[in-house]
């Protein structure tokens, strides 16, 4: 069988062969390798940066940086600049890949990799899946994730899905009736493994469980689940296990950066030191032990078109007092849960499909800065945002017609322009609550 995925990598210009050599090579090294390994990439990507980069080079200063816990913290707020204004030299629209984040945090920005950093994030992927015997270029994946609805964009992501094996699941609707569709693609199609939003496979566990069904009966190729973007409940992962019959893995990962933590077959939620930097720092800045709770700094050890050094994620977490710098092991992550929108149809709505219809507002100017939705009524939403200026009729017709489309029509939304906006007590912007 072609190795489908790996050449449509290669043929868009991802270096995966080397990728993989490399990944291979800082996997294998000993202990003292890699503290030296680490101490080169953080000097190596900071001098880059601070030679290479004008946007960093300015949220650094004038001072000459003697120590790494001297550097500044970067934050979302900081990243909110059109993307020209932090690109490195040498980069352009061109030869990087290109991403928006999901917002799910309430800051969104556009980011950017260049191909080679891109190209072991995948290798990363491809060796952790592997660990569950999934093998990117063989293994037949059911996922659970949104899709572009305008019809171009359906198309490239339909197309995407053929390209890596995947049959998409459009997590929009998860009504019975869609969910019974759901079913039926199980009990006809070779699935290997299910990897998606965690509130959307939970959604289809409980209907499964409500049907007395255990998805690996009806489907027998399933070897595992993998879920990511929301937090996964330890009542949520018996659940799961119980009704699909196979093991649940939990990921946590940010687009702009990578995999951040995925759990082994130990069942340790494993940093991935390869190709990222994790520190959890107090609210001073200072390095906190293994086993304190704060917040989540990264850095990206080879991501040269973008600065994330000392990248403040959003989250709050503890790393495991068993931790190593080569082997760092995530004890708890606290924070990125997301509700649930029921609308007037009966239809449920995971809240991250509001990334989907906030995705067509959110450009790369900059404007707005954070948003947050609330469900006050069955059919009421207000969204309360911080922008420069206001959203205008157009933008908000924009948003409208995404939300006829993504969620259902006759929705009423009213849109507030705020300065601030509200925090959950752990200083995280929660994008979507429902009041119901």
């Amino acid at each position: 069988m072609i190795r489908l995925f790996d050449l449509s990598l290669h043929l868009n210009g991802f270096p995966i062969k080397k990728a993989k050599a490399e990944l291979d090579k800082i996997v294998l090294f000993s202990e003292s390798e890699y503290a030296s390994f680490l101490e080169n990439k953080k000097k190596e990507i900071v001098d880059f940066h601070l030679e290479n980069n004008s946007f960093y080079a300015a949220l650094v200063g004038n001072t000459s940086v003697q120590n790494w816990e001297d550097l500044p913290i970067l934050n979302k707020q900081n990243l909110q600049k059109p993307l020209e204004e932090r690109l490195s030299k040498g980069f352009s629209k061109k030869n990087i890949y290109l991403n928006k984040t999901s917002g799910s945090s309430g800051t969104p920005f556009v980011f950017a990799k260049d191909k080679y950093s891109h190209s072991l994030t995948w290798a990363s992927n491809i060796m952790r899946f592997g660990w569950f015997d999934i093998d990117f270029n063989h293994s037949y994946q059911a996922r659970f994730y949104g899709i572009p609805m305008d019809f171009i964009g359906y198309q490239k992501e339909r197309f995407k899905d053929f390209l890596t094996h995947r049959f998409r699941f459009p997590v929009f609707d998860l009504s019975d009736e869609i969910l019974g569709k759901f079913l039926k693609k199980f009990k006809s199609k070779k699935f290997d493994y299910i990897n998606g939003y965690t509130s959307s496979i939970v959604l289809f566990a409980k209907y499964l469980e409500n049907k007395n069904i255990i998805l690996n009966e009806v489907c027998p190729t399933l070897k595992a689940c993998f879920v990511t973007s929301e937090m996964l409940f330890e009542s949520d992962k018996k659940l799961l296990e119980k009704q699909f019959g196979i093991p649940v893995i939990n990921e946590y990962g940010a687009s702009e950066l990578d995999l951040i933590a995925f759990e082994n077959p130990q069942g340790e939620w494993q940093i991935n030191s390869e190709t990222l930097f994790v520190e959890i720092l107090d609210e001073n800045n200072n390095v906190l032990p293994y086993g304190e709770e704060g917040r989540i700094v990264i850095t990206s050890l080879f991501n040269k078109a973008n600065p994330f050094i000392r990248y403040e994620i959003g989250d709050i977490g503890i790393l495991d007092e068993k931790s190593t710098p080569q082997k760092p092991i995530l004890k708890k992550l606290v924070g990125r849960t997301n509700d649930i929108a029921i609308l007037p149809s009966g239809k449920k709505s995971p809240g991250l499909t509001f990334y989907y219809v906030t995705k067509s507002i959110i450009e790369d100017d900059g404007n707005v800065k954070e948003f947050i939705i609330k469900q006050t009524k069955i059919d009421t939403f207000e969204i309360d945002y911080v922008a420069e200026k206001e959203l205008d009729s157009t933008q908000i017709q924009k948003i409208k017609e995404a939300i006829d489309l993504y969620l259902e029509p006759n929705l009423d939304f009213t849109f507030t322009r705020k300065t601030v906006l509200e925090r959950t007590n752990r200083g995280k912007l929660k994008q979507f609550k429902s009041y119901l």
